[in-house]
C-alpha cells in the first residue's frame, strides 16, 4: 500500500493526548482476550501448523498504535490464571491448528487499528502482508480458503472422469496422473495456508505452486516431444527437477525473496503458456480439440491478472486473490475436457499405427 502522505497514527490528534499516545484508551478499547465462540465442529486436518507466523511488515503492523496495543494485550492477557483461562475456553479446532493467545491478541489488535484509520478516513492498511479479514471458525482468510478447497475438489473429480474414459494404455496416462496429483497437492497446500498462515504453510504453498508450472512445462515437453523421443523429455524432467530444487534451496536456506519468488513463477509461466500456444498453432488444423488447451492457457494467464486488482476484502472476506481462485474453478472442467480427448486421440492413433503429431 502506498503510504506517500500518510501519517503515522501516533501522530493524528484522535491517538493523542497531551501526555502522549493513549496507551490507555487503547487498554480499554481492547477486551479481555477470547477466542470466538462458536460451535464446534469436526476437527479440521492435523498438520504441522504449529511453525512460527510469516513476519512479513506492512503499514498496520508498523503502528506503534498497534504495537503499543499488541504488548499490553500479551502482557495482560497471555500470562498467568489469564492465559490458563484463555486456553481453558479455546475451543478445540482453533487449539487443533496452533492459535495461540498471542496470535489472538494480534488479531484483536489489527481490528482495534482498523476501527481507528476508519474513525479517520483513511485507506485500510495491511498487516504482516495481508488484507485484514474476519476469521470464521479456524479459517483466516475464508474466501480463499473456500475457493482452494473448490479448485482441488474440481481437479479430483475431473481425475476420476479422466480415469473412467482413458484407458491405462494411453501414451499420456501415466503423465496426465502424475500431473493431476501434483495439482491436487498443491490446492491441498493452498488450502492449508489460507486457513492458517505459518512458516510452514506459506513456504508449502509457495513452493507446490512452483512444481504446478514446471510440470506442466514437463506435461507440455512430454505431449510435444517425448512421446517420438523419450529421452528427450527425460533430460527436460530432469532440468525441470534440478531447477526446482534449487529454487527451494534459495528460497530455503540463502533469502526467501518474494520479489525474486514471483519473478520465477512468471519466468516459467510464459515458458509454460508458449509452449502449449505453440503446440495449439501447430495442431490446429489436424485436432478439433486444440481450441480448448489453447484457451486454458490464455485464461489462466490472463485470471492471474486479477491478482493487480489487490482491493481491500469485500466485506472482510473477498480479496483479488480469493476472486482469482474462484474464477480458476471452472478452467479444470475444460482443461480435463481436453486431456481426454487428446489421450483417446492419442490411444486411437496408436492402435492404428498413425505418426503422432
Amino acid at each position: 500500500m502506498s503510504t506517500a502522505g500518510l501519517a503515522p497514527l501516533w501522530s493524528r490528534s484522535a491517538f493523542e493526548s497531551p501526555d502522549g499516545p493513549k496507551s490507555t484508551a487503547m487498554a480499554s478499547a481492547f477486551p479481555r482476550c477470547t477466542s470466538v465462540r462458536l460451535p464446534a465442529l469436526a476437527a479440521v486436518i492435523l498438520l504441522l501448523l504449529v511453525s512460527v507466523t510469516t513476519v512479513e511488515s506492512s503499514q498496520g503492523d508498523k503502528e506503534p498504535v498497534y504495537r503499543d496495543c499488541l504488548k499490553l494485550c500479551v502482557r495482560t492477557n497471555c500470562t498467568g490464571a489469564r492465559r490458563r483461562s484463555f486456553e481453558s475456553t479455546q475451543p478445540q479446532y482453533m487449539a487443533l491448528i496452533g492459535w495461540t493467545c498471542r496470535d489472538d491478541c494480534r488479531y484483536q489488535c489489527m481490528w482495534t487499528t482498523v476501527d481507528l484509520y476508519q474513525a479517520e478516513g483513511y485507506r485500510i492498511p495491511q498487516f504482516h502482508g495481508k488484507w485484514p479479514f474476519v476469521r470464521f471458525l479456524c479459517f483466516e482468510e475464508p474466501a480463499s480458503a473456500l475457493a482452494s478447497l473448490l479448485n482441488g475438489l474440481a481437479c479430483l473429480l475431473m481425475l476420476l472422469r479422466y480415469r473412467c474414459a482413458v484407458p491405462r494404455q494411453s501414451p499420456m496416462y501415466h503423465t496426465t496422473n502424475a500431473f493431476s496429483l501434483v495439482s491436487l497437492n498443491a490446492w491441498f497446500w493452498s488450502t492449508v495456508f489460507h486457513t492458517r498462515d505459518t512458516f510452514l504453510t506459506e513456504k508449502m504453498d509457495y513452493f507446490c505452486a512452483t512444481a504446478v508450472i514446471l510440470y506442466s512445462i514437463y506435461l507440455c515437453c512430454v505431449r510435444t516431444l517425448g512421446l517420438k523421443h523419450p529421452g528427450r523429455s527425460s533430460m527436460v524432467g530432469a532440468l525441470l527437477i534440478l531447477v526446482f530444487t534449487s529454487h527451494v534451496s534459495y528460497l530455503t536456506f540463502v533469502n526467501f525473496d518474494y520479489g525474486y519468488n514471483m519473478a520465477a513463477n512468471v519466468t516459467i509461466g510464459m515458458v509454460n503458456l508458449l509452449w502449449w500456444l505453440c503446440w495449439c498453432w501447430q495442431n490446429r488444423r489436424t485436432l478439433p480439440y486444440w481450441w480448448k488447451c489453447g484457451l486454458v492457457a490464455l485464461m489462466l494467464h490472463g485470471l492471474a491478472l486479477l491478482e493487480l486488482l489487490d482491493f481491500p476484502p469485500l466485506l472482510w472476506i473477498l480479496d483479488a486473490h480469493a476472486v482469482w481462485h474462484l474464477s480458476t474453478i471452472p478452467v479444470h472442467f475444460l482443461f480435463y475436457s481436453f486431456l481426454i480427448d487428446d489421450s483417446l486421440y492419442l490411444l486411437n492413433t496408436e492402435k492404428m499405427g498413425v505418426k503422432v503429431e
